[in-house]
């Protein structure tokens, strides 16, 4: 009998756990084997304690006084378990009382983290539910309590501190946003609050099985999905449908969604085309372009990627002609910098009859990074591949959606009720002459050309009428001349060097020249931006070779000396990294140098311009060299260190080979013209392949051939003048073959100049020299000897004066006192002495300088 109650009370309770396990279904299988465990240890517990009781059995089995009742109240309380919604609303109550706390310190920076907490907590409840109530209660409190908090801080005299006016500015965002979404509750809430509370108590939900989260479900007749019926979903299963109606909610979430971590930005960018192809009407269109080209650009952000790739860019410079043409076609719309975002987003705004639509946005800023962006990639690809020459094909899409945004600009800036700046004009005619400035005009005729045939017909622009583009050199001085006016220091300064670099690369020298000097931006260049400097360096560089073209040598090695006399010229002209092995070059100003780089096609060549520089430097310096011979004066005189430093090192070689490039050229002409060998010398000039880069490279050829023989003849009569009495021009003429009456010119040139010590005989075509003017060898020499000891004998009376300052008369010998005389013992000696220094006190302290001080005097 009582092993079959026993069995019974085991079933019952068996029972009972299966009721358990049924209420606790999430909890798992492990919990429910340790409560079956449990269960089986308190029977055995019971079957013992029953035995121990005296046998009791059947009936009196249930007949159980308080300690038992209390045993079983305590067993009950032990293994209470709790669903997963009870613990979510348990931690959602903990959010709220932290919340509630830091409301009463007027915490707002607390206050902002954890609502953000409360959030999260609150998406795990509501996946198919209503916002529980406590929650409802706490956001309707919190919009209550900031409300207050904002008017009382505009009456207050003490200012928030930062951190907590962080927070409520970020609170002040996050609730109007929230809030939205729980209009009608939150109504609720406010007419009756006790009542509404009251009800949450009576209400009692039944647990529902969390539904899984299919990635994809197929759905019939669902034209907006995947191809065969597919179709994306989203929380909770439902059908991610992209309507006309849904696209600025799409558009919010994906904005607040920037710059936050794990945000997949080529998922977006899919959801983005797909809200285009969907858009109903102009608004719609120009909002989902602008957020879609800003999100393409982030693509390169904060990523791995030091460029954005040509498909990408590509698709945001079409995007970029679409959005233009939208905002051409409805005149209604205009895309402001400052204009107030739409905060509605389930009405779009409705544009009035007479009045423009403000969205917010930036044209010229989406022009800039295209620019950039395009810049970036060009500094980073081998520019000796086919795959630079067909990105830089890109530039021509490039300018001319730039001219299409300078016609946008236009048309803005004519609406006076609109009250824009000069700033974005100015900007976009800057990148406008950015891309024109170091092009041929042909090249540049092209690029007009081109750029407006793909503008529609009835635009144009006031700034550069579509008439006059073929005139190259007249759109370059309009874009500057409107720079010069309407803009600030920087841009001003970067539209004159712009055009000073045009006017110098199409061999207008004296133009060219008198605009940089009249600038005076030499004199402030320092001032301004390293940019705006490698503008400056690059455009004094090509001064310096037009003067060159010119024929113009002093005035070339004068404007090139700064540059290359630097050893820097890569650096300055931007066009490589120059790595030094002890340089403190963090890795944060390397990147910075390598950025502002610039893309291989706007380099200048630099082989080109050492050859300049070094030919122009051999041309000036070989007939002062031979000038110094005679003229120890002159001798301190250097033109070039640069130079003179190769040419010293190359005479000190002691075998010196056939010449390989470009510097051994010039250094064996160099040496050739020294020794009056001007043929040779003008032929390895020559010889040299770079002078095949320059326009009309046979007229250069040509010009340095007559300047090679110019100075050729200076430097021979400047060596052997000294050898001569007179010599006639007609010798001369043949020796250079020159013309005698160009012989006659460089020789009166060098007289008039005092040079040369000598005239010109007009009668018998000669040159007499004038002798005990020009010294000799061992006169030169004694004169430098004497000019030494002059400057010894005055450091030593410096350096004297310096350590007997006050104490002038310290070391005077009067009389017998003098010296060691007035010692005792040695008096006669020390008198003697005495009359030597006494006769010396008549003119203070001199030197004589014994010998030779004697012959310097002679």
């Amino acid at each position: 009998m009582s092993r079959f109650f026993t069995q019974g009370d085991s079933s019952s309770e068996s029972s009972s756990s299966d009721e358990e396990e049924l209420y606790s279904e999430e909890e798992g299988e492990k919990k429910s084997d340790e409560e079956s465990s449990e269960e089986e240890d308190a029977s055995d517990e019971e079957a013992s304690s029953s035995s121990d009781e005296g046998g009791k059995s059947g009936v009196s089995k249930f007949l159980r006084d308080v300690a038992s009742s209390d045993e079983s109240e305590d067993e009950d309380k032990v293994t209470v378990v709790k669903s997963a919604k009870d613990k979510r609303l348990e931690e959602l109550e903990g959010v709220v009382k932290i919340i509630d706390n830091a409301i009463k310190i007027n915490d707002w920076s607390s206050i902002s983290t954890e609502f953000d907490k409360l959030n999260r907590q609150v998406t795990k409840i509501t996946t198919s539910e209503k916002a529980p109530k406590a929650y409802v209660k706490t956001i309707s409190d919190l919009e209550d309590f900031m409300n207050e908090a904002i008017a009382k801080q505009k009456v207050s005299t003490k200012k928030m501190n930062a951190t907590n006016a962080r927070g409520l500015n970020a609170m002040k965002q996050k609730i109007k946003r929230n809030n939205k979404d729980y209009v009608t509750d939150i109504e609720k809430y406010r007419e009756d609050k006790f009542e509404y509370m009251m009800s949450e108590e009576e209400e009692e939900v039944a647990p529902v099985e969390k539904p899984k989260k299919p990635s994809r479900i197929y759905v019939e007749g669902l034209d907006a999905g995947d191809d065969e019926g597919f179709s994306m979903v989203g929380r909770g299963g439902k059908t991610l449908q992209y309507t006309p109606e849904s696209i600025l909610k799409h558009l919010r979430s994906i904005v607040e969604s920037r710059g936050k971590k794990n945000t997949d930005r080529a998922e977006q960018i899919r959801i983005m085309e797909k809200l285009l192809e969907v858009a109903d009407t102009p608004y719609r269109t120009i909002r989902v372009l602008l957020t879609l080209i800003s999100t393409r650009f982030d693509l390169t952000t904060g990523s791995t990627a030091t460029f954005m790739s040509q498909e990408n860019w590509k698709m945001a410079e079409h995007e970029f002609g679409t959005l233009l043409e939208t905002l051409e076609a409805n005149d209604n719309m205009v895309v402001l910098e400052n204009a107030e975002e739409w905060e509605d987003d389930d009405k779009p705004p409705q544009p009035v009859a007479g009045q423009m639509l403000k969205i917010p946005g930036s044209i010229v800023s989406v022009v800039e990074r295209l620019d950039d962006e395009l810049t970036r990639s060009l500094q980073h690809i081998d520019p000796h591949t086919a795959e630079y020459i067909e990105r830089l094909t890109d530039e021509q899409a490039l300018y001319t959606n730039i001219i299409r945004a300078l016609l946008y600009v236009e048309n803005l800036k004519r609406n006076a009720s609109l009250e824009l700046s000069d700033d974005g004009a100015n900007r976009v005619v800057m990148r406008r002459l950015e891309h024109v400035y170091f092009k041929p005009a042909q090249v540049v005729t092209i690029l007009e050309e081109t750029a407006w045939n793909g503008i529609p017909a009835q635009l144009n622009s006031e700034i550069t009428p579509r008439a006059n583009n073929s005139d190259v050199d007249s759109l370059v001085q309009t874009l500057s001349t409107y720079l010069f006016k309407h803009s600030a220091d920087i841009i001003r300064a970067r539209a004159y060097l712009c055009q000073v670099y045009y006017f110098a690369l199409h061999d207008q020298y004296y133009k060219a020249r008198d605009m940089l000097l009249m600038s005076h931006l030499q004199e402030t260049i320092g001032n301004f931006p390293i940019n705006t400097q490698i503008l400056f360096n690059r455009t004094l560089v090509q001064v310096g070779l037009c003067a060159f073209r010119a024929n113009l040598v002093y005035e070339s090695q004068n404007t090139l000396q700064e540059i290359c006399g630097s050893g820097r010229q890569k650096e300055l002209l931007a066009q490589g990294v120059m790595i030094q092995r002890y340089s403190q070059v963090t890795p944060e100003q390397e990147r910075l140098e390598r950025q502002r780089q610039l893309p291989f096609h706007m380099h200048i060549n630099l082989e080109l311009l050492e050859c300049v520089y070094l030919t122009c430097s051999m041309l000036l310096e070989i007939p002062l060299l031979a000038q110094t011979g005679s003229s120890p004066d002159i001798k301190k005189r250097i033109i070039s260190k640069t130079y003179r430093r190769l040419l010293e090192f190359h005479e000190r070689q002691i075998f010196t080979g056939p010449p390989e490039n470009t510097r051994d050229h010039v250094m064996q002409a160099s040496r050739a013209l020294a020794a009056g060998e001007w043929k040779k010398s003008a032929d390895l000039i020559n010889s040299i392949k770079i002078w095949e880069l320059m326009a009309e490279s046979d007229k250069i050829k040509a010009m340095l051939s007559a300047q090679i023989q110019e100075e050729g003849l200076r430097t021979y009569l400047f060596t052997y003048a000294p050898f001569y009495d007179t010599l006639a021009v007609s010798t001369l003429a043949s020796m250079f073959e020159l013309s005698e009456s160009k012989v006659a010119a460089v020789v009166s040139k060098m007289i008039s100049h005092e040079e040369l010590a000598a005239a010109l005989d007009q009668v018998n075509s000669a040159i007499i020299f004038r002798k005990g003017v020009e010294l000799s060898r061992l006169q030169s020499l004694a004169l430098t000897l004497s000019d030494k000891a002059s400057g010894l004998i005055e450091a030593n009376e410096r350096t004297l004066e310096q350590r007997t300052q006050g104490t002038a008369n310290a070391f005077e010998r009067q009389g017998g006192q003098g010296g060691r005389g007035g010692r005792g013992g040695r008096g006669n000696r020390g008198g003697q002495r005495g009359d030597r220094g006494g006769s010396r006190t008549r003119g203070g302290q001199q030197f004589g300088g014994g010998a030779l001080g004697g012959a310097i005097k002679a």
